[in-house]
């Protein structure tokens, strides 16, 4: 499903649940996260609730991926947005639709973890701070 909503960040379209490459997925990571490996996608969004990804033209630009635990709860993941578009409001658009994807499933409680410097992104897209426990395995 193709979200039609382009205003925010120019011609970025959003694209529900597309099929997505491993070649095109880590392009996009390892542009966004300089430690990022190369991986195989395919187990992890098998898992998935849904997931979300932008592209600009043929150029996969950003994405964002959305778990849950069968019930009430959905957790955000993978917030990835390429370096050349961030800034455009292209971020927040992924977010607000993966939580709109999540409540279409049946989520009432979306999650995200963050490091402290992104706590004003989340919060311009929704959420609000909340304890929580992380432990490293």
């Amino acid at each position: 499903m193709v979200i039609s909503d382009v205003s925010q960040a120019g011609d970025a379209v959003l694209v529900v649940r597309p099929e997505l490459t491993d070649a095109e997925l880590n392009e996009l990571f390892g542009a966004s996260w300089p430690a990022h490996s190369p991986t195989s996608f395919a187990p992890i969004l098998a898992r998935s609730l849904t997931w979300i990804a932008a592209r600009r033209g043929d150029r996969l630009v950003g994405f964002v991926n959305v778990v849950g635990d069968g019930g009430a709860h959905a957790f955000v993941l993978d917030t990835t947005v390429h370096p050349d578009e961030r800034r455009q409001g292209l971020g927040m658009r992924l977010v607000r639709a993966a939580a709109d994807e999540a409540r279409t499933h049946g989520a009432e409680w979306l999650h995200v973890d963050y490091e402290p410097h992104l706590e004003s992104f989340y919060s311009e897209c929704g959420f609000r701070p909340t304890a929580a426990g992380l432990m490293r395995l």
